[in-house]
């Protein structure tokens, strides 16, 4: 009877240390708020996604009916959809807000903590594309082939892994029923990646306006920071709520509302409007196996960050990181308006200077 009872005074003790008594910098501002956004929108988008799981049928014939279904036979299905579809544009609203303050506040500092992030990045546009497949519209069959056709430019064995993602010869049943596998267990692995995420930070301890280190000016995680957690949330799902139901498809591709038709191609293809940066510097690179370098690189050559070495561990200390931050935040912005273009002059010439000076950031940042 014992050991029980010592294993749940044990667990009580963590969970006190880790979001009660837990130190935390006191100057932190509500720029620290999109950690524990993040961890509520994973949760929203798991328990949708299982709701949603109950009436889908990944299966060509009836993938684009059973959304219908969803959407007007099952009770509060609408909700359960639209909450889920908006709720990945959410998704990478908070990721990149938390990415652009882990860049202005030198969270690449703690190598191991920046790598994990990194690694949760990945793994969560993997599983959006996978998602974004599902509903099997005009643009989601679209969407799929491109890039999955992206992978026969690694020379030799580039085709042969295009038809094993395939199941086939081309993007059918089998690429459908991959593709909703896939799109179920990645955000579980998320949640694991998220924990360990979590673990590191609690390690190291979060950073802080000032950049000092060590931090020695700290305060109980509850209620000071719990309290101002609870305020952004609130916030935040309001809002979001309020988009939901006034906006609900604003974000998705009129194409994706008809019914995938590999004989017909959309005039325009393009994914979802958080890919659209990466989707333009795919497209600025001429040769098809550099463009897709450039795209795998746009994402992992955040880890290039992790060795840098800096004077200072604030930007509010060094002005001419600050004006090089905001050039790449404004390049970032141009990249995702130019991925939504046509493939024409002058949008091309634009894209690959962008491209360039994306990666150039990269090569400056940060300045001693």
């Amino acid at each position: 009877m014992l050991k029980p009872l010592r294993k749940t005074n044990e667990l009580a003790s963590l969970l006190n240390n880790l979001l009660i008594d837990l130190p935390s910098p006191s100057n932190i501002s509500y720029w620290w708020n999109m950690g524990s956004l993040l961890g509520v929108c994973l949760l929203m988008q798991i328990i949708t996604g299982l709701f949603l799981s109950f009436h889908y049928t990944p299966d060509t014939e009836t993938s684009f009916s059973t959304m219908s279904h969803i959407m007007r036979d099952v009770n509060l299905g609408w909700l359960i959809r639209i909450t889920h579809s908006n709720g990945a544009s959410l998704f990478f609203v908070l990721i990149y807000i938390h990415i652009t303050r882990g860049l202005f506040f030198s969270s690449f500092l703690y190598p191991a903590m920046w790598t994990s992030g990194t690694i949760i990045l990945l793994i969560l546009m993997m599983t959006a594309f996978m998602g974004y497949v599902l509903p099997w519209g005009q643009m989601s069959f679209w969407a799929a082939t491109v890039i999955t056709n992206l992978l026969s430019a690694i020379p030799y064995m580039g085709p042969s892994m295009v038809n094993w993602i395939w199941g086939g010869f081309s993007v059918d049943n089998p690429t459908l029923t991959r593709f909703f596998t896939f799109h179920f267990i990645l955000p579980f692995i998320i949640l694991l990646m998220s924990t360990l995420h979590i673990m590191l930070l609690h390690q190291k301890g979060s950073s802080n306006p000032l950049g000092l280190t060590p931090n020695i000016d700290k305060s109980p995680f509850h209620p000071y920071f719990s309290w101002k957690d609870m305020m952004g949330m609130t916030i935040t799902f309001t809002m979001f709520l309020w988009f939901t139901l006034n906006l609900p498809f604003s974000l998705s591709d009129p194409e994706n509302f008809n019914l995938a038709n590999p004989m017909v191609t959309p005039i325009h293809i393009q994914p979802e409007w958080y890919f659209l940066f990466a989707y333009a510097i795919l497209r600025s690179i001429p040769n098809k196996l550099g463009g897709v370098i450039a795209l795998i690189l746009s994402i992992t050559i955040l880890l290039l960050l992790t060795t840098t070495k800096m004077k200072y561990k604030t930007y509010n200390l060094s002005p001419l990181n600050k004006i090089i931050l905001m050039w790449f935040l404004t390049l970032f912005l141009l990249l995702t308006w130019l991925g939504s273009q046509p493939i024409e002059s002058p949008y091309n010439t634009a894209s690959l200077y962008s491209t360039i000076l994306y990666f150039l950031f990269f090569l400056i940042f940060p300045t001693k």
